[in-house]
């Protein structure tokens, strides 16, 4: 089990910074995850970055990469 670590992120549908929980793991992950204020679905990308740290970035379950 990976180490688990909270952290804010801004919802891209109604722009609240809400808190929430991610578990690091040794490979990049995604998920999807309800907004806990307007319950549409983000997207989390989860990584190691290259100095150690933890990269998170949301979507919208609509947009492209």
């Amino acid at each position: 089990m990976g180490e688990l670590i909270e952290t804010d992120i801004a919802c891209p549908y109604c722009g609240e910074i809400i808190s929430v929980s991610v578990e690091l793991l040794d490979e990049p992950q995604e998920y999807i995850e309800d907004c806990q204020v307007c319950c549409q679905p983000i997207v989390f990308h989860v990584q190691d970055a290259n100095n150690g740290s933890e990269r998170v970035s949301v979507h919208s379950e609509n947009e492209t990469f």
